[in-house]
């Protein structure tokens, strides 16, 4: 992280994996809208295992550029370049071991969700969700205690990312305990999904100079660019933009969602797929509409056919 490339690369890796989990969760309560169950990752037809592949080639590609192919004179494995001359990291590289970190709690989870897939454990479900939810408390905890200056226009966007890495986790903690609930599903699926858009959106306005707000600028700091504003003045009104995207991104993800969830659902009823047809509730119905008919109580009378 920390350049263009750092942020949209891993937030097209999130937006995909939200868009793929919120279609199969619509499409899973769709078609099953009384006995839903949710999952912590989908199989494919052909690559039983291909999202969390995806999740480890993705982590492992991180984890080299922050660790092997990246800044020079950090790479662990080459003691000559790894340290200062007394031996420690130098600083201005200590936020690539922060986020190699995160990297390798997401890969361990791929790698033991596929284990416990594999040896199909009683327990699979809630430990697969309990890796997912130690994976987005070491995002939030590494991006709440970052060791890069986050008090400008930067720190505003994380502010906001903090918020987005809480619902995911908050969302994957409670589905454990309630998989059958399709609201809790659907949440966790958008806020994965909002979260790779938001990286995607830091990476695009914090690195392109065309984009930065006015009275702002590029700065290299520590071998790093950051964005610095002339006045105070300048960095409340980039800061106030900043809220202004998230809730307009806020906005268009919900709409989205909301849209999403109702096409799938009408293909689903158009295909015969959705069968929620409960006879006691009809039945309860037919006797509240015949109660409130009007009745002729007639005596002495009788009909003949």
């Amino acid at each position: 992280m920390g350049t263009l490339v750092g942020h949209v690369a891993p937030g097209f890796g999130f937006l995909v994996i939200g868009l793929w989990h919120l279609f199969n969760h619509i499409k899973l309560h769709a078609l099953h809208p009384n006995s839903h169950s949710s999952s912590p990752w989908f199989p494919t037809s052909k690559i039983r295992y291909l999202e969390l592949f995806s999740i480890m080639a993705s982590c492992t590609t991180s984890i080299a550029m922050e660790l092997f192919i990246g800044p020079a004179r950090h790479q662990p494995l080459t003691t000559s370049i790894t340290f200062d001359t007394d031996g420690s990291i130098p600083s201005n590289h200590l936020h690539n071991f922060e986020h190699s970190s995160i990297s390798m709690t997401f890969l361990i989870y791929a790698i033991f969700a596929i284990l416990l897939d594999k040896f199909e454990a009683k327990a699979k479900y809630s430990l697969t969700q309990l890796l997912g939810c130690v994976a987005f408390c070491q995002q939030l905890l590494v991006f709440h205690l970052h060791s890069a200056d986050h008090m400008g226009v930067e720190g505003q966007y994380h502010v906001l990312l903090q918020i987005v890495i809480f619902i995911c986790l908050g969302s994957s903690l409670v589905g454990i305990n309630y998989p059958e609930s399709f609201v809790i599903s659907f949440v966790r699926s958008v806020s994965i999904l909002y979260q790779g858009l938001w990286l995607m959106i830091m990476g695009i306005m914090l690195w392109i100079p065309e984009v930065i707000p006015k009275g702002c600028f590029l700065n290299m700091e520590d071998g790093h660019q950051v964005v610095r504003c002339l006045s105070d003045e300048d960095l409340h009104r980039a800061k106030a933009l900043v809220n202004i995207e998230f809730s307009g991104c806020l906005i268009g993800v919900t709409i989205f969602a909301m849209s999403i969830y109702i096409i799938l659902v009408k293909k689903a009823a158009l295909r015969g797929g959705v069968i929620n047809f409960d006879t006691n509730q009809y039945y309860n119905s037919i006797k509240i509409i015949l109660s409130h008919l009007p009745v002729k109580h007639v005596t002495n009378k009788k009909y003949y056919n």
